[in-house]
């Protein structure tokens, strides 16, 4: 019986990674706060805090919208935003290849510096290790957070509920497509920039309109597919999606057409996946319409009680189709 190995699509964010978790980690790290939320909520005595960690292995570093540095900072505030709290301290791990050049650190640090300003956490705490020529590719870094919960907040991936809106904060897959070109000599000229930005003062803006949310999560690895099929698996509920509602950049579009790819499987690092009663659904659209980072936001679908645990797609002319669940390697070292 051959051995059973890691594989890259055990880190694409779909099936695979989802088996991993619950296989591997959850088996054995299972405990009353483990969590499959972007992050945990722990009870301190004296009052709630959130805390996440990721790790980020970028290939290239650099792409255009940002680099290895600006997505760690963003990766974690944004998970911290999407259980209702604001973002306030971040610790970070360094792993440098021996040879990497100090004024692409500098760069990168420079960047965290900034966008952890925007976002308005402070970097407390950090280690740094150097790793010979060919351990390591480049950089990588790892980045834990700690936020002050919102009072009277909650949401999870598992209190979707029949009747509910699903929106998303911003157009689809720019991430995904702008690492996508920046790692391949595909011969494409696209005019493509990822939306990697910290989205806190998006979900304040939500909250502030209305505490009735439900779910909100970081389309990022695997997208908005997989992100929906998780939350349609842990709360037991169908999805429906409207493709004609699903905003899509032309050229991202137009990159996914020649390649053969679907932009609900394209990451994202400035987009989230909210879903609330769909009561209070225009008053969050109309809010998001306002913000910096989320001028795009639209109302793509709504959860049912039919199907649970699939997603369904309603087509340009009117048909259901059943989107395929995520599996295989999606697009690797996006994050």
């Amino acid at each position: 019986m051959s051995e059973k190995k890691v594989t890259l699509a055990h880190g694409a964010g779909g099936k695979q990674t989802a088996e991993l978790i619950q296989e591997v980690f959850a088996a054995h790290f299972s405990n009353p706060e483990f969590t499959a939320d972007d992050a945990a909520v722990l009870d301190m005595g004296n009052g709630k805090i959130a805390m996440s960690t990721d790790g980020f292995i970028v290939s290239p570093f650099e792409f255009n919208g940002g680099n290895i540095g600006k997505l760690s900072i963003c990766g974690t505030v944004n998970d911290l935003s999407c259980m209702g709290a604001r973002p306030r301290y971040l610790t970070c791990s360094f792993i440098i290849e021996e040879g990497f050049p100090l004024d692409k650190l500098e760069e990168i640090a420079a960047s965290m510096e900034k966008t952890a300003a925007e976002a308005g956490v402070k970097i407390v705490a950090g280690d740094t290790k150097v790793a010979g020529k060919g351990q390591v590719d480049h950089i990588f870094i790892t980045t834990t957070g700690i936020g002050t919960l919102t009072e009277g907040f909650s949401t999870s991936g598992a209190f979707a509920k029949p009747g509910d809106a699903i929106l998303v904060t911003g157009d689809i897959g720019r991430h995904g497509c702008t690492i996508l070109l920046a790692r391949e000599d595909l011969g494409i000229d696209a005019d493509i920039k990822s939306d990697c930005a910290p989205l806190w003062g998006t979900v304040d803006s939500m909250i502030q309109t209305t505490k009735d949310i439900h779910v909100i999560r970081d389309a990022t690895r695997g997208g908005v597919g997989t992100v929906l099929y998780e939350i349609a698996s842990e709360s037991h509920v169908g999805v429906r999606l409207d493709s004609e509602s699903i905003p899509v950049d032309p050229a991202v579009r137009g990159v996914c057409g020649m390649l053969g790819l679907d932009p609900l499987y394209l990451a994202n690092e400035g987009t989230l996946v909210v879903i609330a009663p769909k009561e209070q659904a225009q008053a969050l659209l109309a809010v998001l319409k306002e913000g910096k980072y989320s001028a795009h936001a639209a109302i793509i679908g709504e959860i049912t009680d039919t199907m649970p645990g699939k997603v369904v797609v309603t087509t340009e002319i009117g048909a259901e189709t059943l989107l395929p669940q995520p599996g295989g390697e999606l697009l690797p070292r996006i994050c």
